[in-house]
């Protein structure tokens, strides 16, 4: 029979790639680790971890092992602090990934405002791009991701939950005020993420070109920064302007171009409290009318 402490030392072994980081991290000696493995081998009745001179490296079997573990251990602890949440919110934590652009504005005004509603929940915020967030949800590590979707995107795997809370709005940035797509099928393009970049290719391709990618970033200042510099044009969302906006570009909305911003979560409803008072939270802080402005789908000047 598998057993829980085994399968977190797999799965702390496996993130390290070491039996000596992964008994710092767990406050285990290395001869225990070394042993909860050994007994993990003996209930499975495989091989997990061989011996790479002077460290250890999963076997197949080990890797399929120490990905389940890692789902795993995060839900038993997620279960463990949904508990401590659900007398009144009066503890634990509620864990959040979200890309650049929200995490610096919808985020902390959501922050805000559950410390206000619930002064002893902890909230732990991680900054990653929506595929690495719901990598990251699916393995129990984190309890709502903050995603945003283009309207031909592909919907997300079985399993995970999306609530819709705002829009966000695209604008073309480049150095002249009421600009166009179409005034720029020669002009060298700033690529970004690989979603981002699919809707600028598709964006284009609606005016009859497919855009020159000259340089890419996914950080909303750098991509600014060379649009001013004369070394291309962009498009980047409302959130990401709201973020950071330089002077000396100007924007321009693309009308009929949008991103639709979800929270997202895993499993079977329901969502424990502490989820869903965060979720809450996020919407009411992405609302048009929301203060300080920063909500999405909020008009921006050129």
């Amino acid at each position: 029979m598998l057993n829980l402490v085994h399968l977190k030392v797999l799965a702390a072994v496996a993130r390290h790639g070491s039996v000596t980081e992964a008994a710092k991290e767990l406050h285990y000696s290395q001869p225990s680790v070394s042993h909860h493995l050994s007994r993990l081998e003996a209930a499975t009745g495989v091989r997990l971890v061989q011996r790479v001179g002077r460290g250890i490296r999963l076997t197949p079997e080990g890797r399929l092992l120490a990905g389940r573990a890692t789902e795993i251990v995060g839900r038993v602890d997620a279960a463990a602090i949904e508990l401590a949440a659900q007398v009144g919110l009066r503890a634990g934590r509620v864990r959040l990934a979200a890309n650049a652009s929200p995490l610096s504005t919808i985020v902390p005004a959501a922050a805000v405002a559950l410390a206000e509603a619930h002064p002893g929940l902890e909230l732990i915020l991680i900054e990653r791009h929506p595929v690495e967030a719901l990598q990251l949800l699916r393995a129990g590590e984190i309890d709502v991701a903050l995603i945003f979707r283009y309207a031909d995107a592909p919907v997300e795997e079985e399993g995970f939950r999306l609530v819709h809370i705002g829009h966000d709005p695209i604008y073309l940035v480049s150095r002249q005020p009421g600009d166009s797509i179409a005034n720029h099928r020669d002009s060298a393009w700033i690529g970004g993420c690989e979603r981002c970049q699919e809707e600028l290719v598709n964006l284009c391709r609606t005016e009859g070109f497919t855009p020159r990618i000259g340089s890419l970033s996914d950080d909303m200042v750098v991509v600014q920064a060379l649009v001013a510099a004369g070394k291309g044009v962009t498009t980047l969302p409302g959130l990401a302007l709201r973020a950071h906006r330089r002077p000396d570009v100007h924007t321009t909305e693309l009308t009929g171009f949008t991103r639709r911003l979800y929270a997202v979560t895993y499993g079977d409803p329901p969502d424990p409290p502490a989820t869903v008072a965060l979720i809450q939270a996020l919407a009411d802080a992405a609302r048009p009318d929301a203060e300080p402005g920063w909500a999405a789908g909020t008009r921006l000047g050129s």
